[in-house]
């Protein structure tokens, strides 16, 4: 038989104590029913975890360009799987949402719709992290 899944977790931490898990009551059903079982455990995505600081300094500069009514900074954890988070293991970042509007569906849907209008708020943002760290640390630009 051949048994599919998959895992998600918000610490990689979590993740390796559910692969040990996984394992350990694999084998021991499968010896109990006088078999053999095999698992192959794949870490195709890391847990996705945003720095705080560095989430702190997007939504504040995105309440500069939007206000901070329209900023959520309170979302809850997502337990989405993005490749984005084996950057964020190694440099200090975030990973947002940039506001689509009411009218679409969410993404990995075939409903989604793209709002192109959204696009000049995300290159503002960008420009706005940028001229803020310029204007920290003029130095390291």
């Amino acid at each position: 038989v051949s048994l599919g899944g998959t895992v998600r977790t918000m610490k990689r931490e979590t993740m390796t104590l559910i692969e040990q898990g996984m394992k350990r009551v694999v084998a021991g059903v499968a010896s109990g029913l006088g078999a053999t079982a095999e698992v192959d455990f794949r870490l195709i995505f890391a847990p996705l975890v945003n720095d705080k600081t560095a989430t702190a300094e997007i939504a504040d500069a995105a309440a500069e360009l939007v206000g901070d009514s329209n900023v959520n900074r309170n979302r809850p954890p997502a337990s989405a799987s993005e490749d984005f988070s084996f950057m964020l293991e190694k440099v200090p970042g975030a990973y947002i949402n940039l506001g689509n509007g009411e009218a679409s569906a969410p993404v990995h849907n075939h409903l989604y719709n793209f709002n192109d209008e959204a696009i000049p708020f995300g290159s503002a943002l960008m420009a706005r992290i940028i001229e803020r760290k310029l204007q920290r640390d003029p130095g390291k630009a």
